[in-house]
C-alpha cells in the first residue's frame, strides 16, 4: 500500500513537471496573473475553492482530470488529453471584412488547440466525459452538479442564446475568428492588424521564446488570449475571463504601440486607426460610468468607465446569437430580464442604443440633457431613416463592410475604412439599399471636436462633436461625429442641370491630426461627401421610389414619386457663381458677371431665359452645400439682414450643410435643435423627423397627417391657410419670416 501511494505521488509530481514546462513555454505571466487553477472557474473537482463555481464534481477530487492524464491521454491532441473531441460541424464566422479568407468567404472548421475548448464549451460531450479516470483507460463519467441535464456546459443564468453564456454551441458565427493564419500578409490585407513578425509579444512559441500571446502553427486559437490556468495575481474572485492580458484599458492611449502594462487585451493585436486620441478611448470625453446592472451583467467592476471598458463597449467576443462583428447585444431579439438580448436578428443600432438612448440602462447619466446623445429618440419619430430590420426593403440587415465591388478602390483594407461595394449601398440590385450607423459614423475614430481634424489626446475637447453653429462663419467641413467616415466627391464634365456626375471619388481614411481640410484631399472632409454616397447615382442606377419604407416620405407628397439625384442637383461650378450684369444689379445688367463670356449684351430673352442661347445665358443656381454661391451683398447690392444668425454672416461666400435643414424639429428661426448655448439637447443629424423627407420644419405649409398630402392647391410655405404664424416652417430656419411671410411688417425682401 505504502508503495503504491508513493508510486502515484511520483506519476503526479512528474504530471506536475510536465505542465510546469508547458506553462513555462506559454511565457512568463504579467504580474497582474498568477497560475492557480485550483482557484479559478476550470476547477471542477469537489475541492474547495477560493472563487464561486457553479459547475463542479459531486465527490471526485482530482483538479486535473478534467483535461488532462499522464498515460493513455488522447494522441490526436495534447498536452496529455483526457477527453474525446467532438466530431461537430460548426458555423465559422464571416463577415465582408474578415481578411483571413476571400471576401465573403467563411472560416475553416476549428482545429488545433481550440478544439481541445470545444470538447466542453461547445456543448456536445458531458462535462464530467474523459478518457482516463482512476487509472481506467476506458470512457469515464464524473458526477457533476451545475450542468444541464444531460451533463453538457450549462446555459447560464441569462440563457444560451444571450451573450453571457460560456455553452458556445456549434454557432460560432458570434464568437470571435479562431483557427486562422495570422501573419504578415494578413496584416498587409487587413490595414489594422500587428504584424507579428515586427511584435515580440505576438508568435509561435519555441525554446527561449514565450511571446504573451501565443499563436499555434503562426494561427490564432483559443489559447491566444486565454490561459484556462491563470487568475488574478491580488484577488481570485475578480473576472479576467482567463485572458493573459488586460481585460480593462488601464490609462487613455496616447499612442499606437501596444503597451502590455496599460492597454487591454484586444489592442496586442488589433491596430485601429484613429482610436487613440478618439472619443470612445479617451478617460476625459467617455468617462460615463455603468449602472450596477448593466456591470453585473457585463461582470465589469462597479462604477467603470466607458474609456476603461474600451472594445467591450460595443464588442464581445462571445456575444449575443445572431450578432455580427461580435457586437455586444447587436440583435433585435427580445431583452430579458437581465437587460441582455436573448438571440434575433443581427441589428447593429442596438449596440449603439444601449448608451444613446434616454431608456437603455446601461450608463448612469446617458440621453436627453447628458453628454451622450439620445439618438435612439429621433429614430421613434414618425419619419426616420430606416434602421431597423423590419423597415428595410430587404427585411434583414444588409450592410456589410468591406465588400469588394466594381469600383476602383483597392482590395485591401476596404474594412478599415468602412468601404462597401456599390452592389451594397443598392447599385444594381436595390433590394440592397439600407442605412445604419456605421454608414455615416466611424466610432473608432469619432471626436468630440468641432472639426473632423482634431483629437481628443490629452483630454482636450470641444463642447461637442458636431460642428460650430454660431461663432464662426458657416461652412460645409465635417465635425468630429463624422471623423473617419466615407463619403464620395462628384466629378463633373458639364454644367447643364439635366446631366449628373461623370464619375465620383471616393473619400476614405482617418485624417490624422491637423489634416488638411481641403475637398480635395484623399479623405473624407465635407459632411456632403457622407450623404451623396447613398443619394446620388453612385449608390443607384434609377433613383429609388419614394414610400418602400413605412417610416419614409410616402409616394405623393409635392407631386413626388420618387426620390431625386442631389448630386446632379448640387453641382456648384464656378463660372456660375455671382450674378448677372456687370454691375451686381440683378437681371437686367449687360452679361453675366461671374459667368464668363458666353452671354454678353443682356441676352436672357423676354421669357427670361427663353432665348436661342438659353443654355449658355441660364446659370445655375443652389443652396451653398458644395460651394459658396458667389452672391455677396456687394453682388446683389441686397442686404445681409434678410437671413438668420449665423447665415448673415458671410452671405455669398459661406457654405451650409445637409443637416441645416434635414434632422428633427427645431424651434422658429433656428436650425440648432438645442440653441445656442445647450449642447446636450436633442441630437443633430438627420435620424428623424415629424416632417416628410426629414426636415426640421413644416415645407409648402402641409404638415404630415393633415387632409391634402398631395400638396394639390396648397399656398406653400409661409402659409397655413388661416393667416397665422407660420415662423416655424422650414424656410425661416434661415431666411427672416419679417423679411419674407410675416402678415405685417414694414419690409419686404426676396433673393
Amino acid at each position: 500500500m505504502t508503495q503504491l501511494y508513493t508510486t502515484r505521488r511520483i506519476i503526479l509530481a512528474l504530471f506536475a513537471v510536465f505542465l510546469g514546462i508547458e506553462n513555462a513555454a506559454a511565457g512568463a505571466l504579467p504580474s497582474s496573473r498568477v497560475s492557480d487553477i485550483r482557484n479559478t472557474k476550470h476547477n471542477l473537482s469537489a475541492n474547495p475553492s477560493d472563487v464561486s463555481r457553479n459547475v463542479q464534481a459531486g465527490d471526485n477530487r482530482e483538479i486535473c482530470v478534467f483535461c488532462h492524464t499522464p498515460h493513455a491521454a488522447n494522441p490526436s491532441q495534447g498536452p496529455l488529453w483526457n477527453r474525446q473531441l467532438s466530431s461537430a460541424t460548426y458555423d465559422t464566422y464571416n463577415s465582408g471584412s474578415l481578411d483571413a479568407t476571400g471576401d465573403g468567404v467563411a472560416l475553416d472548421q476549428p482545429n488545433g488547440i481550440s478544439k481541445l475548448c470545444l470538447s466542453c464549451h461547445d456543448g456536445t460531450i458531458a462535462v464530467g466525459s474523459v478518457r482516463v479516470l482512476n487509472g481506467a483507460w476506458a470512457t469515464g463519467t464524473i458526477a457533476m452538479n451545475g450542468t444541464n441535464s444531460d451533463g453538457t456546459m450549462p446555459d447560464g443564468s441569462v440563457g444560451a442564446e444571450s451573450g453571457y453564456t460560456r455553452r458556445l454551441g456549434t454557432d460560432l458565427t458570434n464568437d470571435h475568428p479562431i483557427s486562422f493564419t495570422y501573419d504578415t500578409a494578413l496584416a498587409q490585407r487587413d490595414g489594422e492588424l500587428r504584424d507579428p513578425a515586427n511584435e515580440p509579444h505576438i508568435g509561435n512559441r519555441s525554446p527561449g521564446n514565450a511571446p504573451h500571446v501565443p499563436l499555434e502553427n503562426d494561427q490564432v486559437q483559443c489559447n491566444s488570449c486565454h490561459d484556462p490556468h491563470i487568475r488574478d495575481a491580488g484577488d481570485p474572485t475578480k473576472s479576467i475571463k482567463f485572458l493573459r492580458l488586460n481585460r480593462f484599458q488601464k490609462v487613455s492611449p496616447s499612442t499606437d504601440t501596444f503597451n502590455e502594462a496599460s492597454d487591454i487585451i484586444c489592442l496586442a493585436c488589433h491596430d485601429k486607426a484613429g482610436w487613440v486620441g478618439s472619443a470612445h478611448a479617451t478617460a476625459e470625453v467617455a468617462n460615463e460610468r455603468y449602472t450596477s446592472s448593466a456591470a453585473t451583467l457585463r461582470e465589469f467592476p462597479a462604477a467603470t468607465e466607458v474609456w476603461e471598458s474600451a472594445c467591450l463597449a460595443c464588442h464581445d467576443t462571445h456575444t449575443v446569437s445572431g450578432s455580427r462583428r461580435l457586437l455586444r447585444d447587436g440583435t433585435d431579439g427580445p431583452t430579458g430580464a437581465s437587460g441582455a438580448k436573448i438571440g434575433g436578428s443581427a441589428a447593429i443600432e442596438e449596440t449603439c442604443f444601449a448608451c444613446h438612448s434616454s431608456d437603455g440602462g446601461t450608463l448612469t447619466s446617458q440621453g436627453l440633457n447628458t453628454e451622450v446623445p439620445d439618438i435612439k429618440t429621433d429614430f421613434d419619430l414618425p419619419f426616420h431613416m430606416p434602421i431597423r430590420n423590419s423597415e428595410q426593403v430587404a427585411g434583414y440587415e444588409v450592410h456589410d463592410i468591406g465588400t469588394i465591388g466594381s469600383d476602383s478602390q483597392a482590395v485591401d483594407q476596404r474594412g478599415k475604412d468602412f468601404i462597401e461595394s456599390q452592389a451594397m449601398l443598392g447599385k444594381g440590385n436595390p433590394n440592397n439599399r439600407h442605412v445604419e450607423c456605421t454608414d455615416c459614423h466611424n466610432p473608432h475614430r469619432v471626436v468630440r471636436r468641432r472639426l473632423f481634424n482634431e483629437s481628443n489626446v490629452g483630454g482636450v475637447m470641444d463642447a461637442a462633436g458636431t460642428h460650430d453653429h454660431w461663432n464662426t462663419p458657416h461652412t460645409n467641413i465635417a465635425s468630429g461625429v463624422l471623423r473617419g467616415a466615407w463619403g464620395v466627391e462628384p466629378v463633373y464634365a458639364s454644367n447643364d442641370f439635366n446631366a449628373g456626375p461623370t464619375s465620383f471619388i471616393v473619400k476614405r481614411g482617418d485624417p490624422g491630426n491637423s489634416g488638411s481640410t481641403a475637398v480635395s484631399s484623399p479623405y473624407m472632409t465635407r459632411e456632403y461627401q457622407v450623404c451623396l454616397k447613398c443619394h446620388s447615382s453612385y449608390a443607384y442606377d434609377t433613383p429609388p421610389m419614394l414610400g418602400v419604407s413605412s417610416v419614409t416620405t410616402p409616394q405623393g407628397v409635392n407631386h413626388m414619386v420618387q426620390y431625386t439625384d442631389q448630386a446632379r442637383e448640387y453641382n456648384s461650378p464656378d463660372s456660375h457663381k455671382g450674378e448677372f450684369g456687370s454691375g451686381g444689379g440683378g437681371m437686367g445688367g449687360g452679361g453675366m458677371g461671374g459667368m464668363g463670356g458666353g452671354c454678353s449684351g443682356g441676352g436672357m430673352g423676354a421669357d427670361g431665359g427663353a432665348d436661342p442661347a438659353f443654355n449658355d445665358c441660364n446659370h445655375r443656381s443652389w443652396h451653398p452645400v458644395m460651394n459658396d454661391t458667389g452672391r455677396t451683398p456687394s453682388v446683389r447690392n441686397a442686404s445681409a439682414d434678410t437671413w438668420t444668425a449665423p447665415f448673415n454672416a458671410a452671405v455669398g461666400t459661406q457654405t451650409m450643410y445637409c443637416t441645416d435643414c434635414h434632422g428633427s424639429d427645431t424651434p422658429p428661426g433656428t436650425v440648432d435643435p438645442d440653441g445656442q448655448n445647450n449642447e446636450n439637447g436633442a441630437a443633430w443629424g438627420p435620424h428623424g423627423s415629424t416632417n416628410y423627407f426629414l426636415l426640421k420644419g413644416d415645407w409648402s405649409g402641409n404638415a404630415p397627417g393633415s387632409p391634402e398630402n398631395d400638396f394639390t392647391n396648397r399656398p406653400g410655405t409661409g402659409d397655413d391657410d388661416s393667416g397665422g404664424d407660420t415662423s416655424d416652417h422650414l424656410c425661416f430656419k434661415c431666411h427672416e419670416y419679417e423679411q419674407y411671410a410675416a402678415t405685417t411688417g414694414s419690409t419686404r425682401a426676396s433673393g
